[in-house]
């Protein structure tokens, strides 16, 4: 309960202001320490409650299917067809054993058996997606291997192509150039392919890589396109790579929607010429995804300290998105699913605008489904969610398994998800729940990247942690006020150019901590690549994490400690009997080997159950004698008392 203001005028007469002040501060002090005193109850009760089990149902259908898509790249269609028989196969077996085991029911009451029936129906499923995943697949492979254009590619033709464009351009820029891009690369799908005289109607998927024009296209576009084809890349889902000898002849008028989000971009761009350098490339790649008129030395920068997705549209921004629309939807007074139907309609036209990115598609994916499970009245399923996207993105394009982009940013989830909550709880209750997040939300995400990170970049960089933590509290702003900025440039443009010189300030605080970061000592330290580099940092992660768990559980790291302790006794003491029973069985007789409770005590070299109360030392006390080998059949027990040494006087 609140405490209620001073009232000066009911004081009595002679008592002041100060009087009343001090009982008011002595009140909030009081309502601060009883606050902090709860929180650290509740902090207590939570821990010891139990806590909900992770739903863990979705997690092997989303694994088959990603690894059936993994493996609809890289093997032929016959094998693909086999591995989809397979599949259903296995699948139809294991939905009539769960069928029988269902029937039976009634029979037993071994409280195992529903467990059993859900983890059989659960794979069934799994594998049922896993084949739809490959036959999938299977189209894309056939027009790799097989045909007439499998054929026109592995012999390097030069072909006249009317294709459709599929996405977004994307530059080519060589190594250490900046500017404007000479080249791109273009995913298209074939319509008409002409090659030798024979004319091809198929529908194909191409990477045309070309200068200039190429960089115009707008997707859903009809171009045409003459250059030579060549083989794809080996795991790429593409049926041939195409350079262009000339630009995108004869382009047929463009989707309205998306001509309307390239000159969105384009004019977002050119109003935000007016900013200083940095948030004047950096600021439209956050918002739209535009990195065009990005510095090529604040791109290396942000590699350097780890801040590489900030310089283009990610999930983070999405997620910001939606909630940004969710908020605004419920302050309105509007119904549980109107308010999710113009959240998901304002996300569908942010992804528009940004291009169906492989991180995007899948924010945007999982947003809709938590917001459709958010308006069924389910909440706080975020694997189950993640399972979901990753199940829908992977069917809708069997290529997203092999992009390391989209395993990324599931990772990335993955962690916030699983290690971010634990994280978050160790923190102590005194620090803000937003401080809180703000530190463990980057570093649950950079626990599970990191040994990819390595992978693709053999570099470790050391204050890549400091660095997000501090630009945390700039990308949220940067993200609202440029996309709400993004519209009014067209409608409202003295409004927009107000929103993006303030967004243009937070962008350059972004800029500013990359510098600053970037600068210090050891910031980009030399990493193995390949698989020794993985496994490194995958240790590296499991021992920052275990440290964090230990600095926050100190009174179970102790208990745990005591029980290995204890544990190491244990099989110390078995050891000890395994031998005695092995030498009693080599020499025929029992040895004065003494047991648990005993009171004889072996002097000889060795472990000494009687150096303390509980303790392990190592006995020194030998007789004297030299040993006799070979052993003879009898042994004697070794006397009590020390020997003199040979030769005593």
């Amino acid at each position: 309960m609140a405490a209620a203001r001073p009232d000066f005028r009911a004081l009595p007469r002679g008592r002041g202001p100060t009087e009343a002040i001090r009982k008011y501060w002595t009140a909030q002090s009081a309502r601060f320490a009883a606050g902090t005193k709860k929180a650290a109850q509740d902090a207590d009760s939570v821990e010891e409650a139990p806590r909900r089990r992770t739903d863990l149902r979705l997690a092997l259908p989303a694994a088959f299917v990603w690894a059936a898509s993994i493996a609809g790249l890289w093997l032929p269609p016959g094998a693909l067809a086999g591995l989809c028989c397979i599949l259903l196969l296995l699948s139809a077996m294991l939905l009539h054993k769960a069928w029988r085991a269902r029937r039976m029911r009634p029979v037993t009451d071994d409280p195992r058996k529903p467990a059993r029936r859900s983890f059989l129906t659960t794979t069934a499923i799994a594998l049922l997606l896993a084949a739809t995943a490959a036959a999938h697949s299977a189209v894309a492979s056939t027009q790799r291997h097989e045909g007439p254009l499998a054929a026109a590619v592995s012999s390097g033709r030069s072909v006249v192509a009317v294709v459709e464009v599929a996405g977004t351009p994307r530059a080519l820029n060589p190594p250490n150039q900046a500017g404007t891009p000479s080249r791109w690369s273009v995913a298209v799908w074939t319509r008409d392919v002409s090659t030798g005289g024979v004319l091809l109607r198929t529908r194909a998927q191409l990477l045309i890589t070309g200068g200039g024009a190429w960089g115009n296209v707008v997707p859903g576009q009809l171009v045409r396109a003459t250059g030579k084809l060549r083989p794809p890349d080996p795991g790429r889902e593409e049926a041939g790579m195409l350079t262009a000898s000339s630009g995108p002849g004869k382009p047929t008028d463009s989707p309205f929607l998306q001509e309307s989000a390239k000159e969105l971009r384009e004019r977002f761009v050119s109003a935000a010429s007016f900013l200083a350098p940095d948030p004047q490339g950096l600021l439209p790649g956050m918002v739209t995804g535009d990195t065009s008129a990005l510095d090529e030395g604040l791109e290396t920068t942000m590699k350097t300290v780890g801040m590489t997705h900030l310089t283009a549209v990610s999930g983070a921004n999405c997620s910001l998105v939606l909630g940004a629309l969710l908020m605004a939807c419920r302050r309105l007074r509007l119904p549980r699913v109107p308010a999710a139907v113009l959240a998901v309609a304002g996300l569908g036209l942010f992804v528009l605008l940004v291009g169906p990115d492989a991180s995007v598609l899948r924010a945007a994916l999982m947003g809709a489904v938590a917001v459709a499970s958010l308006a069924g009245g389910r909440t706080g399923r975020g694997l189950s969610f993640l399972c979901l996207a990753v199940i829908g993105l992977l069917l809708a394009d069997p290529g997203l398994g092999s992009s390391f982009g989209f395993l990324l940013s599931v990772l990335a989830t993955l962690g916030i998800i699983i290690l971010g909550r634990h994280i978050m709880n160790w923190i102590p209750a005194l620090i803000p729940r937003w401080a809180a997040a703000a530190v463990a939300v980057p570093l649950s995400a950079q626990l599970l990247c990191g040994p990819v990170t390595v992978v693709l970049q053999p570099q470790f960089s050391t204050y890549s942690l400091l660095a997000n933590v501090l630009a945390s509290p700039f990308v949220a702003p940067v993200t609202l006020l440029g996309t709400a900025a993004v519209p009014l440039v067209v409608l409202v443009p003295w409004a927009g150019t107000a929103l993006i010189a303030v967004a243009g300030t937070f962008s350059a605080g972004v800029a500013a901590t990359a510098r600053f970061t970037a600068q210090l000592p050891g910031a980009a330290l030399p990493w193995p690549d390949g698989a020794p580099g993985l496994l490194t940092m995958l240790f590296l992660s499991v021992l920052t994490y275990g440290a964090l768990w230990a600095a926050a559980r100190p009174h179970r790291l102790r208990r745990g400690i005591s029980a290995a302790h204890g544990q190491t006794v244990t099989l110390i003491e078995r050891l000890e009997g395994y031998a005695a029973r092995t030498l009693r069985k080599t020499h025929g007789r029992p040895l004065p080997w003494p047991g648990r409770g005993s009171r004889q005590v072996r002097r000889g070299a060795g472990l000494d159950r009687a150096a303390g109360h509980g303790r392990l030392g190592y006995s020194t006390k030998i007789s004297g004698r030299k040993p006799r080998w070979p052993l003879r059949r009898s042994v004697q027990p070794v006397p009590r008392h020390r020997t003199a040494p040979p030769g005593g006087m």
